[in-house]
């Protein structure tokens, strides 16, 4: 099957007057048709710089991107400024972190819907504010005739959410990134939003990124999954066998560090695992493996050198130098 978005060797660095860091660093990546898949790792990892560096959202300069993105058959750092606008809110959408700061603070739900929808379809205020409405009924806000009247701050955490994701599929976009979309929402909250995503996927046949660092999400909604680390890719997996057999010792501690449900008698006074230390700062990385300082499984080459990527079947990589010595 043909990838509705490839990317290879995707390399975006900051540049200022004194140095230049790498957030995402040689990351390879691809999206299938109808797929959802799921971008996973600590805060700080590279994994919203990813998703705004396809949409080209980041500042340009001191941001530089360079590589390949190719959606559609068309490589999207090949565009022009106006090619990547018109693609940018249509073909290719983004549900952004934290809706209070996302959405105008001065402008009604209604301004914020139908902006897009006329940029985008040319197409009448009055038409616009009546696909506004039916996607808001779509996403299940109550009363949407009133509703569209408000602005954001009259309107819940979980009810801007959901304008945000009625924005994000106003113009029936082929590839939405959502980034983090249930954070800050009361898990009630979060499980409506995920299941209105992925009724919407099917409804409206969108291929989904997944950016969390929430692993139970992952589980719900993801079929494939990429595990990111310093800015690189450490592991890729099916979901069902990143779960029953994590091969970088950085998935297994994400996967270690989330709390288990209805756990025998024995095991309920066992800690959490947690991952000693913090993502390294980009400007001073370690030599060798990037994980290396934080992991328990380490060998001396990995303070060395660099880890290959082993390929462990079709939709199977991990970079780590225990599967390579193995």
């Amino acid at each position: 099957m043909q990838p509705i978005l490839e990317i290879s060797n995707l390399i975006t660095s900051f540049h200022s007057s004194e140095e230049t860091v790498r957030a995402v660093d040689g990351l390879d990546l691809c999206v299938h048709r109808g797929e959802t898949l799921g971008l996973v790792g600590e805060s700080g990892c590279g994994k919203s710089v990813t998703a705004l560096s396809v949409l080209q959202l980041l500042r340009c300069p001191p941001a530089e991107i360079q590589g390949s993105i190719v959606f559609n058959g068309r490589n999207l750092l090949e565009l022009s400024r106006e090619a990547m606008r018109k693609l940018r809110g249509d073909a290719l959408s983004m549900v952004f972190q934290e809706p209070m700061t996302s959405l105008n603070p001065v402008l009604t739900i209604d301004d914020q819907l139908t902006e897009g929808i006329r940029l985008h379809q040319k197409v009448s205020r009055s038409k616009a504010r009546k696909q506004a409405l039916e996607f808001l009924d779509l996403v299940r806000i109550p009363d949407p005739k009133s509703r569209i009247r408000e602005y954001p701050h009259a309107l819940s955490g979980g009810m801007r959410q959901r304008v945000m994701i009625a924005m994000a599929l106003s113009c029936h976009p082929q590839l939405l990134f959502a980034d983090e979309p249930t954070t800050a929402l009361d898990v009630t909250i979060q499980a409506q939003i995920l299941e209105l995503l992925g009724r919407l996927k099917q409804q409206l046949e969108t291929s989904i990124v997944m950016i969390t660092h929430d692993l139970g999400v992952i589980a719900e909604m993801a079929s494939r999954v990429v595990v990111m680390y310093a800015g690189r890719v450490v592991e890729e997996a099916p979901v069902r066998e990143l779960f029953k057999d994590p091969r970088h010792p950085y998935t297994r501690g994400l996967l270690g560090s989330i709390p288990a449900v209805g756990r025998r008698k024995s095991q309920k006074d066992r800690k959490l695992q947690e991952i000693s230390g913090i993502v390294p700062d980009l400007k001073d990385l370690p030599p060798g493996c990037r994980f290396h300082p934080r992991c328990s499984e380490k060998m001396p080459v990995c303070e060395e050198k660099e880890p290959p990527k082993i390929k462990l079947g079709p939709l199977r990589e991990v970079t780590c130098w225990r599967e390579a010595e193995g």
